[in-house]
């Protein structure tokens, strides 16, 4: 690792953990509790503002929603679910789900075995990590709270996610740089190291100034690959 990384901001899916455990065991189980959830939880604070913003987000689409049609708004977010629409709402509400699952047992969350290593062992170095990803950051808490290796949540300083920007979009990374600039005196864009499985974050990481590598661990390295790519987090 370059000596000029002081901070890494890490991807969860395809990078510390597989996508199949996000597509074929998260994604589903909130798609199956999502409708009864919020309809049991229609009073709640947080489901009420999941809502009116769902219903904000589909008049942007051009359909009239109002924020209290329940059925209207939950068959909006099911098709959100189905679409892998990285919508904030629909982020949060998925969090308050998986919570449920989690503390109820029915799941714990995948980590790759060189990742759950390396996080440690970078945190005990004293190398402060954050998580950047397009799941909320309750969902990130949780994630990690639960994991397969149990309780990782300590390893972490921070975490950011869709409210700080579209992963692909550079602005997003000068804002999370801002953020990080105020725990971190000095820290400059180059300081900070950025760890993801796709190549149009990677790019807009760069283009924000920040050190990347890129995680193949299913598919082949290519002969001039476009960022530092490997294959596990030993490799960095």
């Amino acid at each position: 690792m370059d000596a000029s990384v002081k901070i890494i901001l890490t991807d969860i899916e395809g990078t510390t953990s597989s996508i199949s455990f996000v597509k074929d065991v998260l994604f589903p189980y909130a798609a199956e509790h999502l409708p009864q959830y919020v309809r049991d939880h229609i009073n709640d604070d947080a489901v009420k503002a999941a809502l009116k913003q769902t219903a904000e987000l589909a008049a942007e689409d051009g359909e009239k929603i109002t924020p209290d049609d329940t059925e209207a708004l939950i068959a909006k977010l099911l098709q959100w679910i189905a679409e892998d629409r990285k919508a904030t709402p629909l982020k949060a509400l998925q969090g308050l789900i998986w919570k449920t699952g989690y503390e109820n047992g029915d799941y714990t969350a995948h980590m790759y075995p060189d990742a759950t290593e390396y996080l440690k062992k970078w945190h005990d170095s004293g190398l402060p990590l954050y998580v950047y990803s397009s799941g909320s950051v309750k969902a990130q808490e949780l994630f990690f709270g639960y994991s397969q290796d149990g309780n990782l949540l300590g390893l972490f300083s921070g975490h950011f996610d869709t409210t700080s920007g579209g992963k692909r979009e550079a602005q997003s990374y000068r804002n999370i740089l801002s953020k990080l600039q105020n725990n971190h005196a000095g820290l400059q864009a180059e300081n900070v190291l950025f760890l993801s499985d796709i190549k149009e974050e990677l790019d807009a990481a760069r283009e924000a100034g920040m050190q990347t590598v890129w995680l193949l661990r299913d598919s082949e390295i290519p002969a001039a690959p476009e960022h530092n790519a490997v294959k596990s987090f030993a490799e960095i």
